[in-house]
């Protein structure tokens, strides 16, 4: 895919500790990853787009203000992520900031859950990552910057029907706070951004699921609200601005970082209620991909790889 560069339009204050640095967004075609690269780029940054969606990173591209790169990659190639880091030192500079953002869900019984799309989960959202920090480390290391992890509130409290997603994202913190000892001294930050319910097309058909409408349902108001991704957005440019350790979206939920221990049985004492009164069809429902931007790339990697046999 060739190199789109973005139209100026706006100039970002001129204090701005961003101005002029380059970030890296992985999932940037949509959701959270193309609200986080319009808000960094709305903070002076150059800002480079990856994703499995090439139309719509160069759409998103054009509508930015500041200079851009667009580079339609697999994050579970590792071979195409160095290319696409390559590509990014020549572009636009070294990375300063990389948000390993890509991430896919799917909901269903884990017992009728296609194995390999299953898999393909912990592959995007896990492993993804860690080759996305792997490719940009030696660019992160020369700039003394920073990588920031997107994680969930899945992690607090593994939800029935979402073992993949939920295990992914587990993972993924884990991973971020074992990077962040050992990137320390050589100045690289670690942040983790938690996040919670958050209007992007992921979300659109989750309150299908006979689980997780419970779960929402059982939660307090304020924890049922869905914010929207340029909301996220700025909560996770404020985050990035200051090299955050944590970050939280929305920021109230910090205080429920103390009472994790007690989210899992909480979240199986509903599931167990719920899951008792549905009928069985539901219990057992297929796994299914949510949203436009899993479908894309579980459907692109099914046509590419020889494994699923097509």
């Amino acid at each position: 895919m060739r190199d789109t560069p973005g139209r100026c339009r706006t100039l970002p204050a001129p204090g701005s500790p961003l101005r002029g640095r380059v970030a890296v967004v992985t999932g940037a075609a949509r959701g959270v990853g193309e609200a986080l690269a319009r808000s960094l780029s709305d903070a002076g940054m150059h800002v480079a787009l990856l994703g499995r969606e090439r139309e719509a990173l160069k759409m998103v591209a054009r509508s930015l203000p500041g200079r851009t790169l667009c580079i339609e990659a697999d994050i579970t190639d590792r071979t195409a992520l160095a290319d696409a880091a390559r590509r990014v030192e020549a572009g636009l500079g070294p990375a300063s900031v990389v948000v390993a953002n890509a991430g896919i869900a799917v909901s269903g019984s884990f017992e009728r859950t296609d194995a390999e799309l299953w898999q393909r989960v912990i592959n995007v959202n896990l492993i993804g990552s860690a080759n996305t920090a792997r490719a940009f480390l030696p660019q992160l290391t020369a700039t003394r910057g920073y990588f920031l992890q997107i994680a969930s509130t899945a992690a607090f409290g593994a939800a029935p029907m979402m073992s993949a997603y939920c295990a992914s994202k587990a993972g993924a913190e884990s991973f971020a706070l074992a990077l962040r000892g050992e990137l320390e001294p050589a100045g690289v930050q670690v942040g983790i951004a938690y996040l919670h319910w958050t209007g992007t097309d992921m979300l659109s058909g989750i309150d299908d699921d006979p689980v997780l409408e419970a779960l929402r349902r059982n939660q307090p108001g304020p924890a049922r609200r869905v914010h929207s991704p340029d909301q996220v957005a700025r909560w996770l440019t404020q985050g990035v601005t200051h090299r955050a350790a944590h970050i939280y979206a929305p920021p109230w939920l910090r205080w429920c970082q103390p009472l994790r221990p007690l989210f899992p049985a909480l979240v199986a004492r509903t599931a167990r209620r719920e899951l008792r009164d549905r009928p069985s069809a539901e219990r057992s429902a297929p796994g299914k991909v949510l949203g436009a931007g899993g479908r894309a790339d579980w459907n692109s990697y099914r046509t590419t790889s020889p494994e699923t046999g097509t």
